[in-house]
């Protein structure tokens, strides 16, 4: 009779967002479809149109110093502290349409020092490299091999730039003579008539403010630039308007004639500059830096076109710009390791000078999430959602992808920017249009979010607390549907919001018309210690506060009264959550369900009846961090769980307990560090887990396709086990045997041998008792043969079962020759050989056990027949018949064997 299939909540991994940007050198290919950054000591492939990821290069395990990318994609050059610099070739994936297989070309050491900056030209033939030791060399890309070395500079090489110079081309020798009597305008008028040549050119800088520019062809320098006074960080040249312009981080641009490489213009920019170039060709400088503004300069008169903007912070600063002409927009890149796109409408050619707004951000890329601190699904759909990600801003992210709009999973599709220091809360309406979130600046705010029509404004903020708050939340509690408030939710912001402080104190903050000017409705000290978390019942008539101090305390939302205590934790408790209604059985016969998680490691169960501990549950191996309930969706009629509640803790776990029983359904692992961040979605209850280690994990619930599935094996196991039954019923071993090889039955298979190595009347000239049989196991494919000596090992270490074992053994051995059984490989069996040895020493080891004991019990049987026949003659009883004794017929019996 078949078991009962039991229901287990089950996951997995459907898709995660991981950091593609940690800082460092970045470098973008000419179409701006791949982006090539460094993380951590790795250099990730990213395509921006669809934010997936295509290559990752593993490195030397080294810290990067410098990356470079072809304009066309083709190669890959990654320097690293480690003095080495290795150059691959990108070529499409055989295996993933859009994927990329780096192939390393070769590993080289170009200097004694690390390798500071990179510059490929623009054929992508060449690549220059910039070191500490002050040497700069020039390299074939494809042939991996030197043409150029030049020394000049005494310090770090901090910027490079390959060009092209348009030279005009030299007179032939026959007119030299008469050209030197010709006067020097006449001269410049010929030459200007006459045809030109482009010869490569390299503007290396270096950490004295020196710029040197080298004449590849006469492998020479041919200027030294020296006005600026601190490092040169970028350097670009404009063949339309034949410029060299120079960024410093002494706060000036400079701009350099290519005639004779004389000072043309300098602009203070009064701002350290990291990246500048050349925009509308040639016309416009554009510039970034430490104020974290994209800043637009006249070529022809050095006056700034951008409008005053304000400075930014530390974490706002330019630390490069990437652009190419061909494309119609800019990318700054943050030191906050953001990647924003600047739209080049408003400077494209025709250009005329004018006073012009900050080119506008059309799209945001975060290149990591630093620390997921906390998560929640926004939008009344539930199709973004909004990441704390250890920063004073929230970012909101689609998990939609829509290629008409260019929008991917995980796109950044808006920002809440206010809070002057790092976020540490947040929560959501029960329409998704309502945030808010808290702050170590001591104050929340109250967010709207209009997705529709891409609005993500502040509506109130809340000051009053004398410290940073830890816990936020709002109520849940679903409007009526015929309500305004249900139709039109943007008009209609919660009714209160409740806060918790490291003042220790809770507030209630009712939300009025004028949100500008809102006070706390009341303030209550609520515990000893930090309050850590807050929750509002589904009802929105409770809430509940945890707190450092180990205990949770229930209050009346009205009054602000306390109505209940939960103690039995043993250290702080991080995590609170009411059970909401859609997560509880229908007609549970209870005021409901609280959760708590603690620094203890154990989730406790608590009824809010008498508010007395449930269940206890015990599995993670540090703190509790965050919990979520899940929505209670059973299966079937089978589907015996109660209410679900998921636990997220510092061993980077998530577990999935029934919290009627206390039993632990699943653990979910794809975490490295604490997982801070867990949120169940309130429909299909996927889950969506981020944590330290910069993951954001998206989990889909897959209880019913894993019940289906092992409904479907348990149907075909009994199918098997019926047609295993009709065969060896009928006596037709050889399907019996194959099919018993097949289901992995040991059981089964062995009744089989048995019942053949005992039969009754065996078959002349068989080896184990039926010719059928010898037949079967003379032709066993190598996997099923594989199987039987496995079998053989282990039945062979049993004394009942050995005989049958060495029967078959036998059967085995002379059905096939050794060459055979020495070179058997089966299928999916790594390193099978050792295998194979391996289970022919246990059979080898315990036969001769075997046949030792034999031997010993023949030995002493003659003893046993000596003393037998003693005792005959003493009691003159004959019990001897020609000349053999009845042990004598038994160890007969015992030597054949």
């Amino acid at each position: 009779m078949a078991q009962r299939t039991t229901v287990r909540t089950t996951y997995e991994v459907e898709r995660t967002l991981q950091p593609i940007y940690s800082g460092g050198s970045i470098a973008l290919s000419e179409d701006g479809r791949i982006l090539a950054a460094c993380l951590e000591e790795e250099v990730v492939l990213t395509d921006l149109s669809t934010g997936k990821e295509l290559a990752r290069a593993e490195g030397d395990g080294e810290a990067i110093t410098s990356l470079a990318l072809t304009p066309s994609a083709s190669h890959l050059i990654v320097c690293s502290r480690s003095l080495s610099m290795q150059i691959y070739a990108l070529q499409p994936s055989e295996t993933n349409d859009e994927g990329i297989e780096l192939e390393l070309l070769r590993s080289l050491k170009p200097h004694t020092g690390p390798v500071v900056t990179l510059a490929v030209d623009s054929t992508g033939t060449l690549v220059a490299t910039g070191g500490a030791d002050g040497v700069v060399k020039i390299w074939d890309i494809r042939a991996g091999y030197t043409t150029h070395t030049f020394h000049g500079h005494g310090g770090v090489v901090s910027a490079l730039h390959l060009f092209q110079v348009e030279v005009a081309a030299k007179a032939d020798t026959a007119d030299s003579g008469k050209k030197r009597k010709r006067s020097k305008s006449q001269q410049r008028a010929e030459e200007a008539q006459g045809e030109s040549t482009l010869e490569y050119r390299l503007a290396s800088g270096a950490e004295d403010g020196k710029i040197r520019v080298w004449d590849l062809h006469k492998k020479k320098s041919i200027a030294v630039l020296d006005s600026h006074v601190s490092v040169v960080r970028r350097l670009q040249y404009s063949p339309e308007e034949k410029v060299l312009v120079s960024g410093s981080r002494d706060k000036t641009l400079i701009l350099w004639t290519s005639e004779k490489w004389k000072q043309q213009r300098t602009i203070a920019a009064l701002e350290g500059i990291e990246s500048a170039g050349f925009l509308a060709n040639g016309q416009i400088v554009y510039s970034g830096g430490e104020h974290g503004n994209v800043r637009l300069w006249s070529t022809a008169t050095g006056q700034e076109l951008t409008r005053e903007q304000e400075p930014g912070n530390e974490t706002d600063e330019i630390v490069n710009i990437l652009y190419y002409p061909s494309l119609p927009y800019l990318i700054s890149v943050h030191a906050e390791q953001v990647l924003n796109f600047h739209s080049l409408k408003s400077v494209e050619p025709p250009f005329v000078e004018e006073t012009i707004e900050p080119l506008s951000v059309f799209r945001r890329v975060s290149g990591t999430h630093d620390e997921v601190i906390d998560i929640a699904y926004v939008g009344r759909d539930r199709s973004l959602l909004a990441l704390n990600t250890n920063s004073e801003d929230i970012r909101i992210v689609t998990l939609k992808e829509d290629v008409a709009e260019g929008t991917y999973f995980g796109a950044d599709v808006g920002v809440l920017e206010g809070h002057e220091d790092i976020v540490i809360c947040l929560d959501v309406d029960w329409s998704g249009h309502w945030l808010v979130t808290g702050a170590k600046d001591n104050t929340a705010r109250l967010w709207r979010l209009d997705p529709g029509n891409n609005s993500f404004e502040c509506a109130a903020i809340l000051t009053g607390h004398a410290e940073s708050l830890g816990a936020i939340a709002l109520p849940h509690t679903v409007p009526q549907e015929s309500s305004a408030a249900f139709t039109d939710p943007l008009s209609h912001p919660p009714a209160y919001i409740v806060t918790g402080s490291q003042d220790r104190t809770v507030k209630r903050w009712d939300i009025t018309k004028d949100t500008k000017k809102l006070r706390a409705k009341y303030t209550r000290k609520a515990h000893d210690k930090d309050i850590n978390a807050i929750d509002i019942d589904t009802s929105g008539t409770l809430f509940a506060s945890a707190s450092q101090d180990r205990t949770v305390k229930i209050y009346s939302a009205a009054e602000g009264e306390a109505v209940g205590v939960l103690r039995g934790h043993r250290r702080g408790v991080w995590t609170v959550k009411f059970a909401p209604k859609t997560s509880q059985a229908p007609n549970s016969g209870s005021k409901g369900l609280i959760a708590t998680g603690s620094g203890d490691k154990t989730v406790k169960i608590w009824s809010l009846s008498d508010y007395s501990c449930l269940l206890t549950l015990e599995g993670h191996s540090n703190s509790v961090l965050k919990l979520t309930w899940l929505p209670y969706r059973p299966v079937d009629a089978r589907d015996k769980r109660g209410p679900q509640v998921a636990s997220a803790a510092g061993d980077g776990l998530v577990k999935i307990w029934d919290a009627s029983s206390g039993e632990s359904m699943s653990t979910l692992d794809n975490h490295e560090d604490r997982v801070w961040a867990l949120v169940a979605h309130p429909e299909t209850g996927a889950l969506v887990s981020g944590g330290g280690d910069s993951v954001i994990t998206f989990w889909k619930d897959t209880t019913t396709a894993t019940l289906e599935a092992a409904t479907t094996a348990e149907t075909e196991r009994i199918e098997l086990d019926q047609k295993l039954q009709n065969y060896t019923y009928s006596g037709n071993y050889r399907e019996a045997i194959t099919l018993a090889l097949q289901m992995d039955q040991p059981g089964r298979l062995f009744a089989l041998f048995k019942s053949v190595a005992e039969t009754e009347q065996p078959d002349e000239g068989s080896m184990s008792g039926l010719a059928t049989v010898d037949d079967v196991l003379a032709n066993l494919a190598d996997e099923q043969l594989y199987k039987l000596l496995l079998r053989l090992r282990d039945w062979n270490t049993n004394v009942r079962t050995a005989p049958v074992a060495q029967k078959i053994l036998w059967t085995v051995v002379k059905s096939y020759p050794a060459s055979r059984l020495s070179t058997l490989q089966p299928k999916g069996k790594v390193g099978a050989k050792g295998g194979l040895k391996d289970v022919l020493d246990a059979i080898r080891a315990y036969s001769e056990r075997h046949y030792k004991r034999v031997e010993e019990l023949v030995d002493e049987s003659y003893l046993l027949d000596f003393t037998l026949r003693e005792m005959d003659e003493v009691g003159d009883v004959k019990a001897v018949t020609n000349g053999t004794s009845r042990l004598g017929l038994d160890r007969d019996v015992v030597m054949a064997e």
